[in-house]
C-alpha cells in the first residue's frame, strides 16, 4: 500500500514517532513517504486561510497518517489550517496521532483527536485508528502501542 506521513511538528517530538512509523511500515513492505506541515508564518488558533510553505498533497495515497502535536488543549492550529484545506479524503483509510506534554488524554488529547477525525471524515476519509501519546514516563510504551496499532491498520 502506498502510505502518506503528514506531520507538523515544531519540536521534533512528533516528527520523531512519525519515522519509526514509516521504519515500521516500510519493513513490512509498504511504500511509505514522510512530509511535513510547514506553514509560512505562525498560525493563530481558529485561523484556517493559511499559506503554507509546505503543503502536502494526500492525492498519491492510498493510506495517510495524521500527526501533530496539541496545543492549549486543542489541535496545532497548523495542522487544523492544513486538513481543513484539503479537498477530499474520499474512501482513504486514515490514521491520526497527537503528542502532548501534560499526562492526561483529556488535557487536550481527545480534543485534538476529535477534531482530526472530524475533518478526516467529513472530507470523505475512513478513520481506522487514533493514538495519543504523552512524553510522560510511559511515552515508549505509548510509543510502541501506537507502532503496533498502527502497523496492524495497514
Amino acid at each position: 500500500m502506498n502510505i502518506g506521513i503528514v506531520v507538523y511538528s515544531e519540536t521534533d517530538h512528533t516528527y520523531s514517532i512519525a519515522q519509526k512509523l514509516q521504519d515500521k511500515l516500510s519493513v513490512e513492505g509498504h511504500e511509505v513517504n514522510l512530509e511535513r506541515v510547514v506553514p509560512a508564518v505562525k498560525v493563530d488558533p481558529g485561523d484556517l486561510n493559511v499559506n503554507f510553505k509546505s503543503q502536502p498533497d494526500t492525492d498519491p495515497y492510498e493510506g495517510l497518517i495524521f500527526g501533530a502535536p496539541v496545543h492549549a488543549f486543542n489541535l496545532a492550529p497548523a495542522m487544523n489550517a492544513y486538513l481543513n484545506q484539503i479537498p477530499s479524503l474520499k474512501d482513504k483509510k486514515i490514521a491520526c496521532f497527537v503528542t502532548k506534554g501534560l499526562p492526561f488524554d483529556s488535557t487536550g488529547g481527545n480534543q485534538a483527536i476529535k477534531q482530526m477525525k472530524r475533518v478526516c471524515r467529513d472530507r470523505g476519509g475512513i478513520v481506522m485508528g487514533t493514538s495519543i501519546v504523552t512524553w510522560s514516563v510511559s511515552r515508549k510504551k505509548k510509543i510502541n502501542n501506537l507502532l503496533s496499532q498502527f502497523g496492524a491498520m495497514f
